[in-house]
């Protein structure tokens, strides 16, 4: 899947501002819809951070980038079963596209999705 240098800006970018913040939220395509749905997001993982109900994102990410040695491509924050999660999307050295679900309470990796 090619990665358009664009687009990586765009999401550096985006990344970079949530992490400044120390808040989490997914990094989205543009669009309306996504921007509402990204505001959402943003302002539940704030809350959750507030209440000490989740680690701040960048405490995940130290952990990740260094267990799995990758560049973040995309970072969304989503509640699935009660469960606050992160899912982190990152492209490794060899070309590879992981896709990690982490626990967003304990920064404990549930599951890891590669592609070739």
């Amino acid at each position: 899947m090619p990665i358009h240098l664009a687009s990586l800006l765009r999401l550096s970018c985006s990344a970079a501002l949530l992490l400044s913040a120390g808040l989490a939220g997914p990094v989205l395509a543009d669009g309306a819809h996504q921007r509402d749905h990204e505001r959402g997001d943003h302002e539940r993982a704030r809350q959750a951070l507030e209440r000490g109900q989740v680690l701040p994102l960048r405490q995940v990410l130290d952990k990740i980038e260094r267990e799995q040695q990758g560049q973040v491509l995309k970072i969304e924050f989503e509640r699935e079963d009660g469960r606050y999660l992160y899912k982190i999307r990152l492209l490794q050295a060899d070309g590879r596209l992981v896709k990690l679900k982490v626990d967003a309470v304990d920064g404990r990796v549930l599951s890891i999705k590669r592609k070739d």
